[in-house]
């Protein structure tokens, strides 16, 4: 294996384990938000809301955290991947040109994180409703 088959395939590899792990963190967020809204409709005790806003709040955390490594492994092989792409006509150096055109809030990075903050936000809501519900503040 040389070393542009490596560095290719080292982002690859962490490319694809984000998605897939951004995938799951919606099915599971999806999940969990249709328990809160089931236990709200049926008028389940609000310790049952403390506890589901407690798991979305820890779900969210653990994969930011785990979306936080993600980007740390993919930037790991972009210096090496720019280097190689001098090599390369203009045109066909997509790493250095994402570089100088970058948007910060037209990347993957600022809707995976939006989304998991929203999630944090509203398992944070859920578990104040609940205590709120608990102590009869509301």
């Amino acid at each position: 294996m040389n070393e542009q088959q490596y560095l290719c395939d080292h982002y690859r590899f962490n490319a694809e384990q984000r998605l897939k792990a951004f995938n799951f963190f919606v099915v599971l967020s999806m999940f969990a938000d249709g328990g809160v809204f089931t236990a709200v409709e049926k008028g389940f005790h609000p310790l049952i809301l403390v506890l589901l806003g407690g798991f979305v709040v820890i779900v969210s955390a653990v994969f930011w955290v785990m979306d936080l490594r993600s980007r740390q492994l993919l930037n790991l092989a972009v210096p090496g991947l720019r280097a190689m792409e001098q090599q390369l006509s203009e045109p066909a150096r997509v790493f250095t040109r994402d570089l100088n055109a970058q948007g910060g809030f037209v990347r993957y990075t600022f809707a995976i994180r939006a989304l998991i903050l929203g999630q944090f936000l509203c398992g944070t809501a859920i578990v104040i409703f609940g205590l709120m519900s608990c102590f009869k503040i509301v």
